[in-house]
């Protein structure tokens, strides 16, 4: 290789150069990253940290959340589940804006909502008596459908 003996035992005993200080850039990085509910990717992240005074290139950013092990979640456009068919029967509205029932199993309500998992999204269907304001029913699965929602209602009979 031609170098010297004397010159690769010198720089054998050399201290190892060490880098700028990133500790501040890691604390604001993870703090931003959590303010933005993990959805913030490296580009968004470079711009707050540069409007906050901290100097920082994007591959910089890029390379400390692969240490930090900060993974942008992307989020996903909503999607319209559920279409009225055109001239669809309207239930008649029983409770007319009566929220307040006088006893108990009186008056349920329900609703369906998704849920995001590991897995993908799971909808969980809930029946709530509105005297107690209580659950008692509930159902998750993997699709929704009208079995989800009968379901969560045998669970409050």
């Amino acid at each position: 290789m031609r170098v010297s003996t004397s010159a690769y035992y010198a720089w054998c005993k050399k201290p190892p150069v060490s880098g700028p200080d990133d500790t501040e850039e890691r604390v604001r990085l993870r703090a931003l990253f959590s303010a933005s509910r993990q959805g913030a990717g490296s580009r968004t992240l470079v711009r707050r940290l540069r409007e906050e005074g901290i100097k920082i290139s994007r591959y910089r950013v890029m390379k400390l959340m692969k240490e930090e092990g900060l993974e942008c979640q992307q989020r996903r456009a909503y999607k319209v589940t559920t279409k009225p068919r055109p001239g669809a029967e309207v239930a008649p509205n029983l409770l007319n804006q009566n929220f307040n029932p006088p006893g108990p199993n009186l008056a349920w309500t329900s609703d369906i909502t998704y849920l995001r998992t590991g897995e993908g999204w799971m909808y969980l269907a809930t029946i709530m008596d509105l005297y107690s304001r209580r659950i008692v029913g509930w159902y998750v699965d993997k699709r929704m459908t009208s079995d989800l929602v009968c379901r969560a209602l045998m669970k409050a009979y």
